[in-house]
């Protein structure tokens, strides 16, 4: 490995400063201000502070509502996470296999990433609302009782399907790039041994997938936490009755709808304190089980 030389001992140095500079502003000091605000309770006018100490931390444990905010969170991650890298996997194979204009159809599969949050749960409440939505109007036709603005079931699966919609061209993006980096030769010789379609497939093309889905794995994990607030805002607000009030959202209501700003901070930290852990505890056990070739 060769070794490279700077020519003065500060460069490297203002090299890395913007990116330590933008870390520090954007997380450093950030993390620091809510851990800082977790322990403090004040009015909803911040004219005054009471140091409380871990009492914002048991209240929250203590709390049922925050508990079950737990439970759709673990429920809807899994799901959004499960269902979009599935559908990307799928699309991205069968998009290996068109012959002519595969490039049109990869450019019309990456297409939805670009809308926003916000936009992409309002297209899927128009979709399916019980008012106008077309897709409900179908289901309502066929039978079917649609009301995700009063049955939470509904609701959580119209904000995962929104979700995973939002998160598919992602994944598809990378999985491709997957399959495009696996070596023909092997795809060849498995089907001169035989191995065809399904068996090809689950045998040589998805173990040499294992690096992508890893990291897709990861990814999809923090983005169910985090970037489906916009999704939740728009579609269900939370509701019917805090059935898809994650935890992320439950830490907005809480600090800028109730202007409980000491909770509200608690629940940042913790939620914080949970993405690092799993994110570790991934790269520590689940990296294991993946075979880079």
């Amino acid at each position: 490995m060769q070794r490279v030389v700077f020519p003065n001992k500060v460069l490297p140095y203002l090299l890395v400063a913007p990116q330590l500079v933008l870390t520090f502003v954007f997380f450093f000091w950030p993390a620091s201000q809510a851990i800082y605000q977790s322990m403090m309770r004040e009015d909803p006018f911040g004219l005054r502070s009471t140091f409380v100490g871990l009492k914002n931390f048991s209240a929250l444990f203590a709390d049922p509502n925050y508990l079950h905010s737990f439970q759709i969170t673990i429920f809807f991650s899994i799901a959004t996470a499960v269902l979009s890298m599935a559908v990307a996997l799928f699309l991205a194979t069968a998009a290996e296999k068109v012959v002519r204009s595969k490039n049109l159809y990869r450019t019309l599969l990456i297409w939805p990433y670009a809308v926003a949050p916000a936009i992409a749960g309002i297209l899927w409440l128009f979709m399916f609302s019980p008012a106008m939505g077309t897709l409900a109007y179908l289901l309502r036709n066929a039978g079917f009782d649609w009301d995700p603005l009063l049955k939470g079931d509904q609701a959580m699966a119209l904000v995962v399907f929104a979700a995973s919609w939002k998160q598919i061209s992602y994944n598809f993006l990378f999985f491709v790039a997957g399959l495009q980096a696996i070596p023909k030769s092997l795809l060849e010789a498995a089907a001169i041994d035989g191995a065809r379609g399904v068996k090809r497939f689950w045998s040589i093309t998805f173990p040499l997938l294992a690096p992508t889905t890893f990291f897709l794995l990861v990814v999809n994990t923090v983005y169910a936490f985090f970037d489906t607030f916009g999704i939740i805002h728009a579609v269900t607000g939370g509701g019917p009755a805090k059935s898809t009030e994650t935890l992320v959202y439950k830490v907005y209501n809480d600090g800028f709808v109730n202007l409980n700003l000491g909770s509200s901070a608690a629940q940042s930290v913790i939620l914080m304190v949970i993405v690092i852990a799993l994110t570790a505890f991934q790269f520590r056990f689940v990296e294991k089980r993946v075979h880079y070739s």
